[in-house]
């Protein structure tokens, strides 16, 4: 890639932005100040973008107003900055006023610049630091992942796409911004999709302008960077022993052969992307307490990183799983979880004649283009006593109503063409179930956090109108016909 001024010894004039909304992250701005003022570039100008008057430090510039009325708007402000200062710098650096950039990853971004492709540019992940200085990485949740078929080498350099663009700042040089701003997707009113409103300024340069963010996982380190509030610690995110066994398994992945299968589109094209599975799903009270007290084997469709998988290991039964990718299941494989790699097609051949006692589907169906079909594959897998238990979101309880309502969020779910899920409800499960021969037995409602008062009632009526989630049992035909069902349950 070309790059402005960055042959040895020459000046680098590097301008940064800052957003800081309102005084109680002032702590934190101060810390940012000092560390670019101490950075030995030529020329570090700072331009603090916020809703008030800042001069925390002599050769502070403040720029002060919102895009617009939304005070989410704030991040926005520094586009205009940039695209009329472009001519005057070599670094462009933007980020919250929380995000501390150090002089260590602003020279391992230029690094990789030097052999990056035109499309290609290096970002950064959050880390946080507890109290006793253990490390969380919050961009890593959700349904946000490492893309294992994006895994390439670049120089002496390796390097993925994390789903998860948001890390709160970027880094381009002045061609990358020159592009970006030529590519129409840079200079535009604030907006969100995929993103929210406060996160979408600092995605812009990858979802809008044409650039692949890619993570140097071989020098992983050196692009971390320091989200000083550590608010999310104990919330969101992985550990650092987390991250190191994904990292491991990408860097595998990297070698020639490596499996690069992912088992299905796992995330939607609804706003913000809901419904889309959750890689990193805790364990499931409702649908461990579903498994049969004599079950000793278990096969799981669509496993994630696998705790639930992991919490059954543990209670002595044998866990068979279908991963989403080579990478995201590493940590269930080291704790005894047997992994099953290939399509849903290849995973039924190699599993071939084995028989289950359970088997797990959790918050997979309503995202597979035919669920019935997949349903249908497995359904022989399990012995006659055997259980199908089903995790599905629940598109039609007041909760998810009322969200939609108030978002004035009225997408046509349900075509699953447009936008990669199928409308999902008790109903609609079971017909699945019958679809494959499958007799649904019951379905226990995972009511909504605000509807506790229903707890008592959460496999009726008013508790599945309340539950964003549940879990349905299913058994075959045969067995159903030759035992009968335990409870019949409502439908909504």
């Amino acid at each position: 890639m070309e790059l402005t001024n960055t042959e040895p010894n020459a000046p680098l004039r590097v301008l940064v932005a800052l957003a800081s909304y309102g005084s109680s992250n002032d702590r934190y701005l101060d810390r940012l100040i000092h560390e670019y003022q101490s950075m030995t570039f030529d020329v570090v100008d700072i331009v603090i973008v916020s809703n008030i008057e800042k001069r925390p430090a002599t050769g502070i510039e403040c720029l002060v107003g919102l895009p617009d009325q939304n005070p989410w708007s704030l991040p926005f402000a520094h586009k205009k900055l940039f695209a009329d200062r472009v001519d005057r710098y070599d670094i462009f650096i933007y980020s919250e006023d929380d995000i501390l950039i150090t002089e260590k990853n602003v020279r391992a971004f230029l690094d990789t610049a030097a052999v990056l492709h035109d499309n290609e540019i290096a970002g950064f992940l959050r880390i946080e630091k507890s109290a006793t200085g253990e490390a969380n990485y919050p961009d890593v949740h959700a349904y946000f992942h490492w893309d294992t078929a994006t895994v390439r080498s670049r120089g002496g350099f390796t390097l993925a796409n994390f789903t998860n663009e948001h890390a709160a700042c970027y880094v381009l040089t002045q061609v990358q911004l020159e592009k970006a701003i030529k590519s129409g997707g840079f200079l535009v009113d604030p907006h969100e999709g995929k993103y929210d409103l406060l996160c979408a300024a600092a995605t812009d340069p990858y979802v809008q302008c044409g650039y692949k963010k890619l993570i140097p996982i071989s020098h992983i380190d050196e692009f971390t960077v320091h989200h000083l509030s550590n608010k999310y610690i104990g919330r969101v995110g992985v550990n650092a022993s987390e991250l190191r066994t994904q990292i491991i398994a990408l860097l595998q992945n990297s070698q020639p052969h490596s499996a690069e299968i992912t088992l299905f589109n796992t995330e939607t094209r609804l706003w913000h992307c809901a419904y889309s599975k959750d890689y990193y799903e805790p364990v499931c009270q409702e649908v461990t307490s579903a498994i049969p007290n004599g079950a000793c084997s278990v096969l799981s469709i669509g496993c994630g990183w696998g705790a639930t998988e992991i919490s059954l290991v543990e209670r002595g039964m044998r866990v068979v799983a279908v991963p989403l990718d080579t990478v995201i299941s590493s940590s269930a494989a080291l704790r005894g979880v047997e992994l099953v790699y290939g399509d849903f097609r290849h995973a039924r051949a190699t599993i071939d004649v084995e028989k289950f006692d359970c088997v797990l589907y959790l918050n997979v169906l309503h995202l597979i283009p035919n669920p019935v079909e997949v349903l249908s594959l497995f359904a022989d897998v399990g012995g006659l006593h055997a259980s199908f238990i089903v995790q599905s979101p629940n598109m039609r309880c007041i909760p998810a109503i009322w969200r939609n309502m108030r978002n004035r969020r009225f997408e046509k779910q349900g075509d699953y063409e447009s936008t990669g899920v199928h409308l999902t409800s008790v109903g609609k499960v079971r017909e699945w179930c019958r679809s494959a021969g499958l007799v649904v037995d019951r379905t226990v409602g995972i009511l909504h956090r605000r509807a506790a008062i229903l707890s008592g009632v959460s496999s009726g009526n008013a508790g599945l109108s309340m539950s964003p989630e549940f879990v349905t049992v299913a058994r075959k035909a045969e067995a159903f016909a030759q035992f009968g069902s335990r409870r019949e349950d409502a439908l909504v």
